[in-house]
């Protein structure tokens, strides 16, 4: 039987694909990471504090939702915006706005759902603060080494790993990964 793509309910903004056995397959999450350069050497990683269920209280990347109409790019500029405060479009032309390779792939049993989040980092200067949104009552700067400890799910350590990866001078992914024109 071939896929099949459905709406289904109000949490639901984005198309989700449904085939006959297995879960549904949502993919309108993005993720965010915002890093600058560490005090004395290395990079440091923005956690924000959610003060939202499901994930009120912990300490996350920037995350969002693909709104009807929008690329993967175009919502987490957005998110970023809405979020931090962050334009992304000055930092992009600078040469400091990366999609990542990994799509993070997690499951929700509750929902029966796979969802594939694609991730995103951007790179701010040592001096630059976030204007957070309602979203989140708390901020702070973590050295890349130790933020892995601090969020809460495994594919964010990994997604650290890559982000250093890409960031590391002279690499090949960081040049081909780089998002100019947002």
């Amino acid at each position: 039987m071939e896929p099949r793509w459905v709406r289904a309910g109000k949490d639901w903004s984005m198309s989700v694909q449904q085939t006959s056995n297995g879960p549904r397959v949502r993919t309108d999450i993005v993720d965010l990471y915002v890093v600058r350069p560490g005090e004395s050497r290395g990079w440091e990683v923005l956690q924000v504090r959610r003060t939202r269920a499901p994930m009120l209280g912990t300490w996350q990347p920037v995350m969002g939702h693909i709104e009807a109409g929008e690329t993967a790019v175009v919502a987490v500029v957005r998110e970023a915006r809405e979020e931090l405060g962050l334009e992304i479009s000055g930092l992009a032309r600078e040469g400091w706005f990366w999609q990542l390779e990994q799509v993070w792939a997690f499951y929700i049993a509750a929902m029966d759902c796979v969802v594939m989040s694609p991730r995103f980092v951007v790179r701010v200067g040592r001096g630059w603060e976030p204007a957070l949104n309602a979203e989140h009552d708390a901020r702070r700067w973590v050295a890349m080494g130790e933020a892995g400890r601090w969020f809460m799910w495994p594919g964010q350590s990994h997604a650290l790993r890559e982000v250093e990866g890409v960031l590391m001078p002279g690499s090949l992914a960081g040049e081909h990964l780089r998002l100019r024109a947002v």
